[in-house]
């Protein structure tokens, strides 16, 4: 195609040789309904069986059917990325590829991208998991990842979304930050829409979601946070908690003269002036951990051009449009 398609849809593969013919008829036979031009990306996250070779087989009986293939297992975060960064439809869609999540959705989600919205959501509500290692673990983390970030989803795991590619454009995706995306989204000044969508029993193969996986995206999360919060001002995260060490080493410091100068108490010996030269020194080591993540900070924005903010519409200027260099 020549033309920019309208809709990519992108889909991780690691081992789903049994689900993809089915997928992707059901797949196709649902964009063709769309009455708009589309695109399939696939992602290959290093299958060991004939994934590779199914989805080779797509792509020669169909110009819109793309395929990206990895040397090895880097993971669905990564295959969702390298998608993303090849994707050239005016609206990405991610989905999985083990028949849970129903093609049959997208002309709803895109219906409501419509609606002024910019990131549209998949729920999972009638979640075809088993509870206590799926279903239990990921409300625990959607209430957690909804507390910490600000933005309160039901179910930030499933991968079936609509996003809006200028969306999606500023964002590198790592460990298992693609299902922050939506909170990245909003931070950036998107709107976002939750909806409800059907979810299927896995037919085939086995899940290749476990219980550490949950642990990896908790850590992520304290990433999530930083970036979100601090990420173009690092100083005033550090910068608060030194003077919080600080406030204590005072504290410390006042307590330790007071039982000097009124109950005659050993001053260089007393546990509580240890304290407050191990708390002064916490503190300044912080406030210079946040000038060095300032330095840098301001480095990559320097270097790269890139603007701490973004931009939405532009009217009587063209994209070339530089601003002056003072």
């Amino acid at each position: 195609m020549s033309e920019r398609p309208q809709v990519s849809v992108v889909i991780p593969v690691f081992n789903e040789e049994e689900s993809l013919p089915r997928l992707h008829a059901t797949l196709t036979e649902e964009l063709s309904k769309l009455g708009r031009t589309w695109e399939i990306l696939y992602c290959d996250d290093g299958s060991r069986d004939g994934s590779l070779g199914i989805l080779k087989g797509f792509s020669l009986a169909d110009s819109r059917i793309k395929v990206i293939s990895f040397r090895r297992n880097f993971g669905q975060t990564a295959a969702m990325d390298a998608g993303f960064r090849h994707a050239a439809g005016e609206v990405v869609i991610p989905m999985d590829a083990d028949l849970q999540n129903d093609p049959a959705d997208i002309a709803m989600m895109l219906d409501e991208l419509e609606g002024g919205f910019d990131v549209v959501k998949g729920w999972r509500r009638d979640r075809k998991d088993a509870f206590v290692n799926r279903t239990l673990p990921s409300r625990i983390a959607n209430g957690l990842i909804s507390r910490v970030t600000g933005v309160h989803l039901h179910d930030y795991g499933c991968t079936l979304t609509a996003y809006r590619r200028e969306v999606l454009e500023p964002f590198r995706l790592y460990g298992e930050m693609h299902r922050f995306i939506p909170a990245y989204a909003v931070w950036a000044g998107g709107r976002i829409k939750e909806v409800v969508v059907r979810h299927h029993p896995r037919q085939f193969g086995k899940t290749k979601y476990n219980i550490s996986r949950t642990f990896r995206v908790l850590l992520d999360l304290l990433t999530v946070r930083f970036l979100l919060a601090y990420s173009t001002k690092p100083l005033y995260f550090f910068g608060k908690w030194g003077f919080a060490l600080l406030t204590l080493a005072f504290f410390s410091l006042f307590w330790s003269v007071f039982k000097r100068i009124v109950w005659q108490g050993p001053f260089y010996s007393d546990p509580f002036f240890y304290a407050t030269i191990f708390l002064s020194l916490a503190a300044l080591q912080i406030v210079l951990f946040g000038l060095l993540a300032e330095l840098n900070v301001r480095t990559y924005f320097e270097s790269r051009r890139v603007p701490p903010y973004v931009v939405k519409e532009k009217h009587n200027l063209d994209a070339e449009d530089r601003p002056c260099a003072g």
